[in-house]
């Protein structure tokens, strides 16, 4: 990630969240508060701040670089978005992922839940940010596209893609959507809109 211009790795462990310079390793700064599951990707937010998951809540810290070195403020932490191992994306204000095995949408705000809705298991999603959507893999292979906006929770399509348990992220190229599992993958050609 980028923070204040400065390029940095961010690493989570047991003991907190680091930030450290990809050329030597070296630690610009650490927010020292235990995160429990460590495996989903910290998130940045349009202001430059970061967002970190540990399973059972997530936490929204301001990162900064000034004249006396790194500092770090904790703004809010929210159960209302409480991400396993899926991903979560930042859009407009607002992160989208899982609370549990249910899709929720939090504002960045204050980190209150906006809604909560869908069944998906552990399932996983992208956002498709010019559109205002999440195509969302459901752990059964079904595959959704949901509005990305904080209204309310708002499932337009859902089709079975394909058959078995998938842990894993659907993929778009262009005009062709990927999906895949342990033994199998399929490919779907979508028709472009014309402007």
């Amino acid at each position: 990630m980028t923070i204040d211009g400065v390029a940095q790795i961010l690493m989570m462990s047991g003991a907190g969240v680091i930030g450290v310079a990809p050329a030597d390793g070296g630690l610009l700064w650490e927010h020292k508060r235990p995160v429990g599951t460590r495996i989903v990707q910290p998130a940045l937010t349009a202001d430059g701040d970061v967002l970190v998951s540990s399973g059972g809540e997530t936490r929204r810290i301001a990162v900064a670089h000034g004249p006396g070195g790194w500092t770090v403020e904790e703004r809010w932490t929210s159960a209302g978005l409480k991400p396993y191992f899926n991903d979560f994306v930042v859009h407009e204000g607002h992160a989208f992922g899982f609370d549990g095995r249910i899709l929720a949408c939090i504002d960045l705000e204050d980190g209150k839940r906006k809604w909560k809705g869908g069944r998906y298991g552990n399932g996983q999603l992208v956002l498709l940010p010019d559109q205002d959507f999440l195509l969302v893999l459901s752990e059964e292979g079904e595959l959704a596209l949901v509005g990305a906006v904080p209204d309310q929770f708002r499932e337009l399509a859902r089709f079975p893609a394909i058959k078995g348990k998938t842990w894993n992220h659907p993929v778009l190229v262009r005009d062709v959507l990927l999906v895949r599992n342990g033994q199998e993958m399929a490919a779907f050609l979508l028709s472009l809109a014309r402007s």
